[in-house]
C-alpha cells in the first residue's frame, strides 16, 4: 500500500511537471527580455483567441445578435486595426498610408459603420491578414530593445504601456467574442 501511495505521488508529480512550465512566462528568443515578454503574452493571446473563432462558419463570423452589436469579423478587425496602428505609430514611426486606412479605418471604431461594413468574410481571412500584420509586429519589436520599450512617446505614455494597451485590448474583445458565441444560433 505504502509503494502504491509513492507511485502515485511520483506518477502525479510527473504529470504536472510539464503543465506547470506551460504556464509560465518567458521572453521569447530573438528580443530583449521585456519585450519577448511582451511578445510571449501577444503571442499568447492571440492564439488563444485564434482557437476560439477558426472553427466559424461565415454567417457565425457575421452573426450581429442585436442592433447594437459588432460581429465576430468585425471585432477581429478591430483587433488587427489596433495592432496595426501602433505597429506603425510605434515602430515605424509614422501614420497610417492610405491604403492602410482604406483597410483599417472601418474597424477602427467599432460601431454603425463597421457593423454594416465588415461583412461577408471568412473567419481566415481575418486570421491571415491578423498572422500578416503580427509578423511585422515581430519584425518591428525585435529591432528594439528595453531601453526603446521603456522611451517616453507622449506625457505618461511610454511604449511599453501602448504595447501593453495592444495585449489588454485583445484580451477584453475575446471576452466579447466569447459572449457573442455564446448567443450563436443553434
Amino acid at each position: 500500500m505504502f509503494l502504491k501511495r509513492i507511485l502515485l505521488v511520483c506518477l502525479l508529480l510527473a504529470i504536472s511537471l510539464p503543465a506547470q512550465a506551460q504556464n509560465e512566462i518567458i521572453p521569447v528568443e530573438g528580443y530583449s527580455t521585456q519585450v519577448g515578454i511582451m511578445v510571449f503574452m501577444l503571442d499568447d493571446m492571440k492564439d488563444r483567441i485564434t482557437n476560439d473563432v477558426k472553427e466559424l462558419s461565415l454567417e457565425q463570423t457575421d452573426f450581429l445578435f442585436d442592433d447594437k452589436a459588432n460581429s465576430i469579423g468585425a471585432i477581429m478587425m478591430h483587433l488587427i486595426a489596433t495592432e496595426a496602428y501602433y505597429q506603425t505609430e510605434t515602430l515605424e514611426g509614422r501614420p497610417w498610408t492610405e491604403e492602410e486606412k482604406e483597410l483599417y479605418a472601418t474597424a477602427g471604431g467599432l460601431g454603425a459603420e463597421s457593423r454594416d461594413g465588415l461583412k461577408g468574410k471568412p473567419i481566415q481571412y481575418y486570421l491571415d491578414l491578423w498572422d500578416e500584420v503580427r509578423k511585422k509586429s515581430h519584425k518591428g519589436l525585435q529591432e528594439k530593445d528595453d531601453e526603446w520599450f521603456a522611451q517616453q512617446i507622449d506625457e505618461g505614455i511610454n511604449n511599453h504601456y501602448v504595447w501593453y494597451h495592444v495585449l489588454e485590448h485583445a484580451a477584453s474583445h475575446m471576452g466579447q467574442i466569447s459572449l457573442i458565441k455564446a448567443r450563436l444560433p443553434q
